[in-house]
C-alpha cells in the first residue's frame, strides 16, 4: 500500500468519549481498541445530505458533508447500506430529520476531499463543497462527487443506537459508476493508502 498524507477521519469528541486510557468493564482501553481496529482496512467513503426547507413552498437548507470509513453493504434484497456516525456529530443529527442522503466511494486520487471533510474545526460545508466538482442526485438532491469510483442514494430505513454512534441503515435508491478508473481510497494505520 502507498501511503498518502492525511488528517484522517475526525475522532470522537473527547467530551462523549472515556479518557484514552481508560479501561472498560471488560478489561480492554480505549487506546488498545484502537490500535487494534486501526489495523483494519476499510474503503473511503463522502456521505452527503442536503437539509431539507424550513418550509414545504422554501429553499432547500445547505449541503453537508463527511468523511466516513464505517460503511457497508448490509443486504443485496432489498438493497441496504449502513453507515455509522457518531452521536451528536452534525451529520448524525441531519440524518435524524433528512431521510434522503448520498455516499460517493473515493477513488484513490481524491484523498484531499477525504482529508478536507474529516478534518476537525473545519470551515462551514457550504465553502468545502466550492471546488469539488459534482452533481446532484435525481432522487436525494445531495451531492454526488465527480470522479467517484461508484455513487449510491440513500433512504432510510432504520437507526439503531449503538453505544456513542448511531448505525444508519439506508435503502439504495440509485447505484451508479461515474468512474472506471483508479483504484479505491483506503484508510490503514490512521492514514489514508492507496492498493499497489
Amino acid at each position: 500500500m502507498k501511503t498518502l498524507p492525511s488528517t484522517g477521519p475526525a475522532a470522537p469528541a473527547a467530551a462523549a468519549a472515556p479518557a484514552p486510557s481508560a479501561r472498560h468493564a471488560e478489561g480492554v482501553s480505549n487506546d488498545e481498541f484502537r490500535a487494534a481496529l486501526s489495523r483494519l482496512s476499510a474503503g473511503v467513503v463522502l456521505l452527503t445530505a442536503r437539509e431539507a426547507p424550513l418550509a414545504p413552498d422554501g429553499p432547500a437548507g445547505e449541503d453537508a458533508g463527511m468523511t466516513a470509513t464505517a460503511f457497508m453493504s448490509v443486504s443485496l434484497d432489498p438493497p441496504l447500506v449502513l453507515v455509522s456516525l457518531r452521536n451528536g456529530s452534525r451529520m448524525d443529527d441531519l440524518l435524524d430529520e433528512q431521510p434522503l442522503w448520498a455516499i460517493s466511494i473515493l477513488a484513490e486520487s481524491q484523498s484531499h476531499i477525504a482529508g478536507r471533510f474529516a478534518m476537525k474545526g473545519r470551515i462551514s460545508d457550504r465553502l468545502l463543497f466550492e471546488d469539488i466538482p459534482y452533481v446532484r442526485g435525481e432522487r436525494t438532491d445531495a451531492p454526488l462527487v465527480g470522479g467517484a469510483l461508484a455513487t449510491l442514494e440513500c433512504r432510510t430505513e432504520r437507526r439503531v443506537p449503538a453505544g456513542d454512534h448511531t448505525l444508519v441503515i439506508g435503502r439504495v435508491l440509485t447505484a451508479d459508476l461515474p468512474s472506471a478508473e483508479g483504484g479505491p481510497l483506503m484508510y490503514f494505520k490512521g492514514r489514508y493508502r492507496t492498493l499497489g
